[in-house]
């Protein structure tokens, strides 16, 4: 079938950032906060009736819904078209907004801190609040650290020009750097970092990766103190806030927010830790097979030609095809979503420049749908990329007529839906390989999935570590900055490979967003969650979907041990659940050591 690989933008906002339809809706929720602070200000929870305080509640999600929809229009539209300069000034309109919502949800949180908790439980007894007493009960919580109202008010307009100021500059400044590379006869191409980061961890020549390798490390030195200022304020700043909200150190707010405990992140780090030798004898392979006798940063995701199989490549209408069909194994639910999301538009995919770098998934809640945003180039990776980000769509979309304040999943659990629609795919495509060679080459696909997530996550989260324990006690230099990413990726990697990324803490976006903190470790809990969760699902294929979208439909009412306990009979705060989950993918690195080691004699 025939798919559009761009966005249909104009269903949302015709003319795009400057929309009149756009700025209408803007001025819509600046009326309905108005709406909202005079009915916030007049509530008083013991003269009046729960209608009122349920009314203030449907005012919230109105709000959230109008700033949710245009907030998500305008980053799609400038992640799409970075050079649209516009885009700045209407995000600057969205902040505004949002620092007066932020205050007033403020203000909201400490009305809810100050009900007594008699008062309180009676509330809870409403049929509709009821349903709503894990995500209220999570908010009041939450809100016996906040400081008194005219502090946190002068927090959320400080925050325009902190947190979100910085991340902000981080992305102008990528937005503006190019990666030269020069071909064979001897022309030189600007590529953009989105370009210019997807060839140079896919194309099968050495010699193209190793030249893109050393001209991207150029550009992120060139700009490394720009970077190395913006990170070490971006988090000194949180410091300062988390000093501030009684948080005991940099850890407990990103556990607090993806809601689990330290016990089960240790449990699951050091599972990791201690079953690593599987996936260092596959790279090891890797290099043998590439003819290298270590591999180098950027060989780590190399295509592998194996006998007469080449590299698989996919047109983005294979791809699509390729998907749908392989979910269709799992459930028809899921498949007949990815269908829709394709046909109707919902993945902008094009791989052209002035995009930005990267993938995700996003939200419009007036429309109850997603949009999914990558640069596909046609390797088996962006293939997985898709399916990654279309079970981000599909964990939204089933839980679609929940109540907003249910539908609050965290990242670890998010990450879980996508990374479980990567296993179907994976495991789909290996099962039907039709000879050793191929079998291999689907193999070293999903092993490069695993090393990402017990390797290069797990560097990313110990240099994440490693920084905030040095940055509160002082500016930490671009000299140190490399020194400890050198360091984290060494312990992540057992000094296995040939050379290391010193600036990759300032070429990872994910260290630079203004949101919660610790955008790593979320990444490898959904993978080794989600293999759990398909372990169940081999046992009993039958009306395992149903089950699955039972799970996802909670995770935005539960603590996640608590969801692992009900659904799978787990706990997770034991070492042996991540590790069986692990040794899942080590008899995949066995396979593949053993399939090819014909080839590398």
């Amino acid at each position: 079938m025939k798919y559009i690989d761009t966005w249909d933008l104009e269903t949302i906002f015709p003319g795009g950032t400057k929309s009149e339809e756009l700025q209408a809706k803007l001025t819509d929720v600046q009326n309905q906060i108005t709406e909202y602070q005079a009915l916030l200000n007049d509530w008083d929870y013991s003269s009046q009736s729960v209608d009122t305080f349920k009314t203030i509640l449907n005012k919230q999600e109105a709000i959230g819904k109008g700033l949710g929809q245009s907030g998500t229009f305008v980053n799609m539209w400038h992640d799409a078209y970075m050079n649209d300069e516009h885009a700045n000034v209407v995000k600057g309109q969205i902040m505004e907004l949002y620092s007066e919502v932020q205050k007033l949800s403020n203000t909201f949180t400490k009305k809810l801190v100050e009900i007594p908790n008699t008062d309180w439980t009676t509330m809870l007894e409403d049929s509709d609040l009821k349903e709503l007493s894990f995500a209220l009960n999570e908010i009041r919580s939450e809100g016996k650290r906040l400081l008194s109202e005219e502090e946190e008010k002068l927090i959320a307009e400080l925050n325009k020009d902190g947190l979100a100021a910085w991340s902000n500059l981080y992305d102008t400044v990528v937005s503006i750097i190019t990666i030269p590379f020069t071909d064979k006869e001897g022309n030189t191409t600007e590529l953009s970092v989105g370009q210019a980061m997807n060839r140079m961890y896919a194309d099968p020549d050495p010699e193209v990766r190793s030249q893109l390798f050393e001209n991207w490390e150029a550009a992120w030195t060139k700009y490394g103190p720009i970077f190395a200022d913006t990170l070490n304020h971006l988090d000194g700043y949180r410091i300062t806030l988390q000093k501030k909200h009684q948080y005991k150190d940099h850890l407990e707010e990103p556990l607090e927010y993806n809601r689990m405990t330290e016990d089960t992140l240790n449990a699951m780090w050091s599972a990791v830790s201690n079953n690593k030798k599987p996936f260092l004898d596959f790279l090891d392979q890797k290099a043998k097979l590439l003819g290298m006798e270590k591999l180098g940063w950027q060989d780590v995701d190399a295509p592998v030609a194996l006998g007469e199989v080449k590299p698989t490549q996919f047109t983005y209408d294979e791809a699509c095809d390729f998907v749908i069909e392989n979910f269709s194994s799992f459930g028809p639910k899921l498949a007949d979503f990815a269908k829709h999301a394709l046909e109707n538009r919902w993945v902008e995919a094009e791989d052209r420049p002035n995009k930005r770098p990267g993938g995700y998934c996003t939200s419009l809640p007036e429309f109850g749908e997603s949009r999914i945003f990558m640069t596909f180039t046609g390797s088996s990776s962006d293939t997985s990329t898709l399916a990654h980000e279309l079970g981000h769509a599909f964990h939204s979309h089933v839980m679609k007529d929940l109540p907003t304040l249910n539908r609050r999943y965290a990242m670890n659990v998010a990450e879980t839906a996508s990374t479980f629609a990567e296993t179907i795919i994976g495991n789909a495509t290996v099962a039907n390989a039709k000879t050793k060679e191929e079998k291999a080459s689907l193999l070293n696909a999903k092993l490069e999935n695993a090393t990402a997530m017990f390797m290069n996550i797990h560097a990313r989260f110990l240099f994440e570590d490693a920084f905030y324990k040095e940055r509160a006690k002082g500016i930490v230099s671009e000299k140190r900055l490399n020194e400890l990413m050198v360091e984290a990726q060494k312990e992540a990697y057992g000094d296995s490979l040939a050379s290391y990324h010193p600036h990759f803490w300032c070429s990872k976006l994910h260290f630079f967003i203004d949101g919660i903190p610790f955008y790593n470790f979320p990444y490898t809990f959904g993978f080794l969650f989600s293999l759990g969760i398909y372990a169940e699902y081999l046992k009993d294929k039958d009306g395992f979907e149903d089950k699955y979208i039972a799970l996802l439909r909670d995770t935005g009412s539960m603590k996640v041990e608590d969801l692992a306990q009900k659904h799978l009979g787990v706990d997770i705060t034991k070492e042996d659940f991540w590790t069986a989950g692990i040794q899942l993918m080590a008899k995949d690195a066995a396979e593949f050591i053993e399939l090819t080691n014909e080839i590398v004699k």
